[in-house]
């Protein structure tokens, strides 16, 4: 069957369907949101990255060129049709401002960061650069280019340093996730709270809160800022004291079970430095202040709260957090007891190193997320407990795999 078309061709019905079809996808296309995703490899980027393909956006992740291909967290994203990856450099302004010109993006998220605390007291200059001077080639290029992009800046609560409110008696209570939950005092951080940075790190992060703060009501600029408090996960990088510790005592089981033993430390001998077994040695786990406390969520709930602020009418700042805060040695604590070994043992299997103390500690965070949970309607999912055996869960099985792989190419 032939069908004259609008345009006066002659049509068949296999050539006017596909020619729908094609008007359907612009439709769609034009209806599609567009974010572009900074520090996509990261873990925050790439569970970000995740949230926004399966609600249908046109995902375009950015990251530095570099010569490893570190791009392990998103591979399984690299051939969906709404998701593709661009090479920029955040710190080299003219490379930001094409990424935005040239996208038109209606949300970006910037998480792009140099983001180890101790590593920013040994490179200053490199931390600011990112930290700071790349805000401002982003807040530039949106205000000159595509002013209508609402803009997320990842803070940090490192941002407090030292300082912390009293709770009063009529302050909202948050009701606790978890009832092994451990709170020193009533200290705690929100919006209100006065920043004292104590690193270089958090005094770029600063610098750059401050500055979206200024485009926002000096430039009409949708920007918000996410004051997120720690949040980890089985993505987490190894250089965090985190993920430090559950690939240890991932290692240490795998280790423990092909000398034939289980984790009962009764099955070991200890020196100041290793840990023996069947005339095997394992090093001991080295650690740097054990009690730093710190208020820690899961990196997945975080990432719907970024998505959450771009959504509302009017930009603003927000403290994500759990309202809980524990101690290095209670993640410590959590993660030997995931493997069988209580609290009086585990003290045997870490050294405390002063090699990986920082020159200014923050000793204690505990964010209070009440103005996100009223306003954004955002609640954290995964309890401390979960997390710390979410993650030891991931290494343990990675820790097979290795073991598995290292067997079969033996």
């Amino acid at each position: 069957m032939t069908i004259i078309s609008y345009d006066g061709r002659d049509d068949t019905e296999t050539d006017r369907a596909a020619r729908m079809k094609d008007l359907e996808n612009l439709r769609k296309a034009k209806d599609t949101k567009k974010a572009l995703i900074t520090g996509v490899t990261g873990q925050d980027g790439s569970y970000l990255a995740d949230l926004l393909v399966d609600k249908g956006y046109q995902v375009i992740g950015l990251r530095r060129r570099s010569s490893t291909n570190n791009i392990d967290r998103i591979s399984h994203l690299l051939g969906a049709p709404n998701f593709k990856l661009q090479e920029f450099e955040i710190a080299d302004s003219g490379s930001v401002y094409s990424a935005v010109e040239i996208n038109k993006p209606d949300e970006i998220y910037n998480l792009a960061a140099q983001s180890h605390v101790k590593t920013s007291f040994d490179q200053p200059c490199y931390t600011t650069q990112v930290n700071t001077i790349g805000v401002i080639n982003f807040l530039e290029a949106v205000r000159r280019f595509s002013p209508d992009s609402k803009f997320y800046q990842a803070s940090t609560s490192e941002m407090f340093g030292k300082n912390v409110d009293v709770m009063l008696p009529d302050f909202p209570q948050i009701p606790p996730a978890d009832a092994k939950r451990t709170i020193v005092g009533e200290k705690f951080q929100n919006e209100d709270t006065a920043f004292e940075p104590q690193s270089p790190y958090a005094a770029a992060k600063l610098a750059s809160h401050h500055l979206v703060r200024m485009y926002r009501e000096g430039y009409g600029l949708h920007a918000s800022c996410g004051i997120l408090f720690n949040h980890e996960s089985e993505r987490r990088g190894e250089n965090f004291v985190t993920r430090k510790i559950t690939q240890w005592v991932a290692g240490f089981k795998n280790w423990a079970e092909r000398q034939g033993l289980d984790t009962n430390p009764e099955n070991f001998e200890f020196d100041d430095d290793n840990i023996y077994g069947n005339g095997e040695s394992y090093p001991k786990l080295r650690l740097g202040n054990i009690e730093a406390f710190r208020d820690w969520g899961h990196a997945e709930d975080y990432v719907n709260a970024m998505w959450l602020m771009l959504q509302q009418r009017d930009p603003d700042d927000y403290v994500i957090a759990t309202g809980e805060t524990y101690s290095v040695r209670n993640f410590l604590a959590h993660a030997f007891e995931y493997i069988n070994i209580d609290e009086e043992d585990y003290k045997k299997f870490f050294l405390i190193d002063p090699k990986f103390y920082r020159p200014s500690e923050v000793e204690y965070l505990r964010g209070m997320p009440n103005k996100a949970e009223k306003r954004l309607g955002w609640k954290r999912e995964v309890s401390f407990k979960q997390l710390v055996h979410r993650m030891l869960e991931s290494d343990i099985n990675a820790e097979k795999e290795k073991a598995e792989l290292e067997t079969h190419t033996s």
